[in-house]
């Protein structure tokens, strides 16, 4: 079992197929994914690997994730989450995964928070039908009615469909297919719809009701010229 990635959700386009027809498709974005910690059975119980994503301001660090970081050799991430994987899919620390870890024509699973809609009515939250519009309901139209029972039991259950807070659930959608990956750009470019807001964090698998490719790269697909990068980032020594 592979580890999956952690995509910035950058917003909805269309791309051609060859036979010119439109495509509707979900923009993700993944920089500076890195193994931030890995879990292995013998110290932790369980294998896993701990990935983040973004960058995040020292200031805003709390002085054990400082730590945590520093122990990785990694700049301070603003996302961390960890992917259960199979022991002979343990990464090494500091590695910075590509957007190749996923193939044009598999099938993913995408989980998010879905867009937080505040406190929302009946009518819009548990698709009610509303009231009557016509002789006998005055101001109250979109209301949901009566919510209360008889004498027994004399109260209303938990559970009761009523106005209250909609959206910020964590979903997942499955078996969503990926039309194409540019690794260049680190962009992922998925058909149909993802859950979350443009901005926020997705986790995208491999799909669990779908057969991954024979020639997915395993265990990951790291980045080339992620050390490259790293070393040419950091000041030339001073020649004397």
């Amino acid at each position: 079992m592979r580890t999956g990635l952690i995509a910035e959700k950058v917003g909805m386009t269309r791309v051609f197929d060859a036979e010119g027809a439109h495509v509707p498709v979900t923009v993700l974005k993944m920089q500076g994914c890195q193994v931030v910690a890995v879990r292995t059975a013998e110290k932790d119980g369980y294998t896993a690997v701990q990935l983040g994503i973004g960058k995040a301001k020292v200031k805003n660090v709390t002085k054990p994730m400082r730590g945590h970081f520093a122990k990785a050799k990694v700049e301070p991430k603003r996302r961390l989450v960890e992917f259960r994987v199979s022991a002979d899919a343990l990464l090494e620390v500091g590695a910075e995964l590509s957007a190749e870890h996923f193939l044009p024509g598999q099938f993913v699973d995408v989980t998010a928070n879905s867009i937080g809609k505040g406190f929302a009515g009946v009518m819009k939250r548990h698709n009610f039908g509303g009231l009557r519009a016509t002789h006998g309901v005055s101001i109250s139209h979109r209301s949901h009615g009566s919510t209360g029972n008889r004498q027994d039991p004399g109260r209303t259950f938990p559970g009761k469909k009523m106005a209250g807070h909609l959206g910020d659930e964590r979903i997942t959608t499955q078996n969503l297919k990926i039309v194409s990956v540019d690794a260049e750009r680190g962009l992922i470019m998925i058909k149909g719809s993802v859950p979350g807001a443009n901005g926020g964090y997705v986790l995208v698998r491999d799909a669990k009701k779908r057969p991954a490719p024979k020639d997915l790269p395993f265990p990951a697909a790291i980045r080339a010229g992620a050390a490259a990068d790293a070393a040419a980032e950091q000041p030339a020594e001073k020649k004397e």
